[in-house]
């Protein structure tokens, strides 16, 4: 029997038929079904980001609209408002002329920019000190930091402000700047970045006889300006929207932040929807101008800091 399919076998072969090799399939077909698959991953991208986008732009829309609507129409209810197209801007005339907005805008410039300085400062050295030094307990001591982020603000909220009482320090910019300094988050950032950072610069200047703060200033941080920025824009937009401690450790209206002023709009605006809605787009509109203009900054930021090391 096997001499008889090994003939057989031969037979075919002489015949010009291969057994051992099957047709190879069209090609044409395989490069029709990724295209297919590329067109419909396209199209479920879209309506993912456009459903997104809507999500996102149609609130905004709405909140516009109300601010440009009269305070007796908005009071009505969300009908009226939608069909009412007499826009007017009366409840920002009324904020930027009769209100504390400028003083509010102001403390908030202060206080977020002294902290978003100090921040960094302080964060970044903290951060080279963990990736480059090499000292016992290091590995606890960041463990402890980060530890640190799992505490919630609301809880230190009493101990800060009976530290900053036993200081003096109430009713000032320090009271707002000085707990929003120690950034754990930042640190952490920061280290993952400089774990990532090429040691040869670091290693030949201290060959060349620099001492680590020399390096750290001269040549680590100019290296760092993505993660600077990045985190410069984060920390800025954090101190920006904070209210629960500004609200604790300020009670003088000259020295009041951006969200410590809405609250105070809205206690005594009342049912003035109109007015407390342009209020809450002119404290969020120095957020967005920042954003639309240092998008790129804060993209390339985040893309480069937390994957490397």
């Amino acid at each position: 029997m096997s001499s008889d399919n090994g003939r057989a076998v031969k037979q075919r072969s002489r015949n010009g038929v291969s057994a051992a090799a099957p047709a190879p399939a069209p090609a044409g077909g395989n490069v029709s079904a990724r295209r297919s698959a590329g067109r419909m991953f396209t199209v479920v991208s879209w309506i993912v980001l456009v459903g997104f986008a809507a999500l996102w732009i149609i609130p905004s829309l709405w909140a516009i609209k109300t601010s440009l609507t009269p305070n007796s129409v908005s009071a009505v209810g969300a009908g009226p408002i939608l069909r009412n197209w007499n826009l007017t801007i009366d409840s920002y005339r009324t904020l930027l002329n009769g209100g504390n907005i400028w003083n509010w805008y102001l403390a908030s410039v202060v206080t977020s920019v002294v902290t978003v300085a100090l921040t960094i400062l302080f964060a970044s050295m903290t951060a080279y000190a963990l990736s480059r030094l090499r000292f016992r307990g290091r590995h606890l001591v960041f463990l402890l930091m980060i530890a640190g982020i799992m505490v919630p603000a609301q809880v230190l909220i009493v101990p800060i402000f009976q530290e900053l009482n036993a200081f003096g320090l109430l009713n000032t910019y320090w009271a707002v700047i000085l707990p929003q300094v120690p950034a754990v988050i930042a640190v952490f950032v920061f280290k993952q970045f400089f774990d990532g950072l090429p040691q040869a610069f670091e290693e030949s200047a201290l060959i060349d006889g620099a001492g680590y703060w020399r390096i750290y200033w001269s040549i680590v941080m100019p290296m760092s300006r993505p993660v600077i920025g990045a985190m410069s824009i984060v920390t800025f937009v954090g101190v920006w929207n904070n209210l629960i401690l500004p609200l604790f450790v300020l009670s003088n209206p000259n020295l009041m932040t951006i969200p410590v002023g809405l609250a105070t709009v809205q206690g005594s605006y009342g049912q003035q929807l109109s007015d407390i809605q342009a209020s809450s787009i002119l404290g969020a509109l120095p957020l967005v101008v920042l954003f639309l203009i240092f998008q790129k900054r804060i993209v390339e930021g985040v893309a480069g800091t937390g994957l490397k090391g």
